[in-house]
């Protein structure tokens, strides 16, 4: 069964955020259709929380949202809009399912679906019919799971492993493993969750699916 790799241009929204803030790290972690629209949980790593707030405040996409957590280099909020976006409309018209989270790089949603290749094939009808701009990065009959990773990711787990956060016993402590990474313990924490998440949700996604 083919994993694919897309990525589309999205004017308005998170990804208009994100190309705002380019140096961030925009992720969708959930987003559930109902009958008002969307809702969705997006998290944010980034490097000046206060003028990413500030930019969110006047976002004219988002006139409320609930803010789930927030520290010196995290946001968390969940919100709502009226409309299913037209990238999530057309993989739930090409009976696909969407694979959180995604990942949102200056203006792009960079998303990872397994399917069937007619599965592909309807996918790609359906956004050729939004009109919009994307791309099929890569089809692939398997994965490594460290592919998914994003750079800061692969970044944090690779000190994690040098520094022996993941020797049994450890040597390296979260709080330590943060001090050589210059972030907050906190941060270390989040990126490194979801890392293992991505890793562990793909080494063992054929043999749930």
């Amino acid at each position: 069964m083919p994993k694919a790799q897309l990525k589309a241009k999205i004017p308005g929204g998170p990804a208009a955020l994100s190309a705002q803030h380019p140096d961030d790290e925009f992720r969708i972690l959930a987003g559930h259709p109902t009958a008002d629209g969307l809702l969705v949980i997006l998290e944010i790593q980034t490097s000046d929380i206060e003028a990413l707030i500030r930019d969110i405040d006047e976002a004219p996409w988002l006139p409320s949202y609930d803010l789930l957590h927030a520290d010196e280099e995290t946001l968390l909020i969940q919100y709502s809009v009226p409309f299913v976006p037209p990238p999530l409309r057309a993989v739930l018209n090409s009976e696909n399912l969407p694979r959180f989270p995604l990942t949102i790089r200056n203006g792009w949603v960079i998303s990872q679906i397994t399917t069937s290749h007619e599965r592909l094939s309807q996918l790609r009808d359906e956004l050729d019919a939004t009109g919009l701009t994307y791309e099929v990065v890569s089809v692939n009959q398997s994965t490594s799971p460290t592919d998914l990773l994003t750079d800061r990711q692969r970044r944090f787990m690779t000190e994690a492993l040098e520094q022996g956060y993941y020797d049994t016993p450890r040597t390296c402590s979260l709080t330590d493993l943060a001090d050589v990474l210059d972030v907050s313990k906190s941060t270390a924490s989040v990126v490194l969750h979801n890392a293992e998440e991505t890793i562990v949700k793909e080494f063992f996604a054929e043999s749930i699916d």
